[in-house]
């Protein structure tokens, strides 16, 4: 642990590590898998608040603080196996292309084709398939419910990661530790990581535009405005907002 500083980010680099819950548990998340006697576990992709340091049996493990200030959990503590863990740096989400025009830099997302491209002026230098609002239900009923919303977003929001939460008890969800947030509508609806499938090409969300962990983890970097690790998050009142969503979908 770096002296004088509170912890840490560390991103999950192996495709799961089980956890041991220190004290009660608050979480939603962690309150129906034990109710359904499954382990707590946090998958690859995810990024979570580290704030100690132990040696146990010879092994090293890090304690991760779900906590409202790093993520706005709810406070939850966990001990895991530190080997599966990457402490992030400053230099790993340095900002991309820093020195262009902020006003050069524009994303496109397709509801159609379920893909996603960055712009610098006219050229293309990133694209990635997402996975946009669902259109059927949890019952299979054609829905508009989760309707990614269309037009010309504005960043206005970006946060290394996110316990996010809604829904009922039909289709609710409660998610901790989404990686890599560039919020672009309302309070909620987001560019993310999505440790949670590898369905991207197919709408399947809440109305965010899921990407895989490590697209975000690039859009992120290259969106504005830039966030250092150790200030986790920031956001913007209109008029002032960071990189310009475009979200377009054909209707015939």
């Amino acid at each position: 642990m770096t002296a004088g500083q509170p912890g840490f980010w560390a991103e999950v680099t192996v495709p799961y590590i089980d956890m041991a819950l220190e004290g009660a548990p608050y979480s939603p998340w962690i309150q129906s898998l034990i109710s359904y006697n499954f382990p707590p576990r946090v998958y690859y992709g995810q990024v979570i608040w580290i704030d100690q340091i132990r040696q146990n049996n010879g092994f090293t493990e890090y304690r991760w603080n779900e906590n409202p200030g790093h993520g706005y959990g709810f406070g939850d503590l966990f001990w895991m196996d530190g080997a599966g863990l990457k402490v992030l740096t400053d230099a790993e989400v340095s900002p991309i292309s820093p020195d262009l025009d902020p006003a050069e830099k524009r994303i496109v997302a397709s509801l159609t084709y379920q893909t996603l491209s960055c712009f610098e002026g006219n050229n293309e230098v990133f694209f990635c398939r997402i996975s946009s609002g669902a259109i059927f239900d949890a019952f299979g009923v054609s829905t508009d419910s989760y309707a990614t919303p269309v037009g010309d977003l504005n960043t206005h929001w970006k946060i290394v990661s996110l316990n996010m939460s809604g829904g009922g008890s039909a289709s609710g969800y409660s998610t901790p530790g989404v990686p890599w947030s560039t919020v672009i509508s309302g309070e909620g609806i987001a560019i993310h990581g999505a440790f949670w499938h590898n369905d991207f090409g197919e709408r399947r969300s809440h109305g965010c535009i899921n990407v895989k962990p490590e697209d975000a983890k690039w859009i992120f970097r290259w969106t504005t405005p830039y966030i250092p690790l150790l200030q986790s998050e920031a956001r913007m009142t209109w008029p002032d907002h960071g990189t310009t969503v475009t979200v377009t979908e054909l209707k015939i």
